[in-house]
């Protein structure tokens, strides 16, 4: 399975500040343990 993902700093004016989120544009919803597994392996 190939997953585009894009880490961003959330609330944050300049960049490697603020919190760090991921981003993952989907063209359906993942089951909820999958997307906790893409977390827990990005370390967010």
């Amino acid at each position: 399975m190939k997953i585009d993902l894009y880490q961003v700093d959330a609330f944050a004016s300049k960049p490697f500040e603020g919190n760090p989120a991921a981003v993952c544009p989907l063209e359906a919803w993942l089951d909820d343990a999958l997307l906790q597994a893409i977390a827990a392996e990005n370390n967010l």
